[in-house]
């Protein structure tokens, strides 16, 4: 995952990159300490153009504010980690079929590679289908060098397809969950980005 540099300041296409990036982080494993710094120090007003992700954001980096570290940690392993049936699933599979390892994934590894892109074995041992895996390819076709791929078609063929989709059910499952406080502001914040994203994408058809 990427470092993230926080600003109010940033322009549009990196603001919205730098958040990709950091809902990636959060969801992927327990918030470094070092990242959870950056949070607290971070301004409240909207992390992006648009006053909609204004409370949400305030709400998240509040209970950074609130919470300690370990207490923040911990409760990423009681919602997504554990042996078994986690708390709440996040990939995209489950959301759309209800079960893992499923056609959505199929889908997806078949996408990635048209934008040559695949799941790095060394260092990510989830499937693509994860939350954490999906903004992260979002990311990069924000941000990306290349303008073959990181451009506003495949963005918005990419999050039609593969976050628009289940995100939003992701986000019910985890705000429903009496466990979640942290993560349940983080949820919230996901959802009003992607509803920001999906309107921005909206403009664009």
């Amino acid at each position: 995952m990427t470092d993230l540099h926080l600003s109010s300041a940033l322009d549009e296409e990196t603001a919205r990159a730098e958040l990709y990036g950091l809902i990636s982080e959060l969801f992927y494993a327990p918030a470094r300490p070092e990242l959870l710094a950056q949070l607290r120090v971070a301004a409240t007003d909207a992390p992006t153009s648009g006053g909609f992700l204004e409370e949400p954001w305030r709400q998240l980096v509040g209970l950074a504010r609130e919470m300690d570290d370990q207490s923040i940690q911990n409760e990423h392993h009681a919602l997504f980690g554990g042996v078994g049936k986690p708390e709440v699933y996040v990939y995209a599979s489950h959301f759309l079929t209800g079960f893992l390892n499923e056609k959505p994934l199929a889908q997806l590894r078949t996408d990635l590679a048209a934008l040559g892109l695949g799941r790095d074995d060394t260092t990510m041992s989830e499937t693509e289908d994860h939350v954490s895996y999906v903004f992260e390819v979002m990311r990069f076709l924000v941000a990306g060098d290349d303008v073959a791929v990181s451009n506003l078609t495949q963005q918005a063929q990419f999050f039609a397809a593969h976050v628009q989709t289940w995100l939003p059910a992701f986000c019910d499952a985890l705000q429903a969950t009496p466990r979640a406080r942290f993560y349940a502001a983080l949820a919230e914040l996901t959802r009003a980005f992607v509803s920001v994203e999906a309107q921005g994408f909206d403009m664009l058809a």
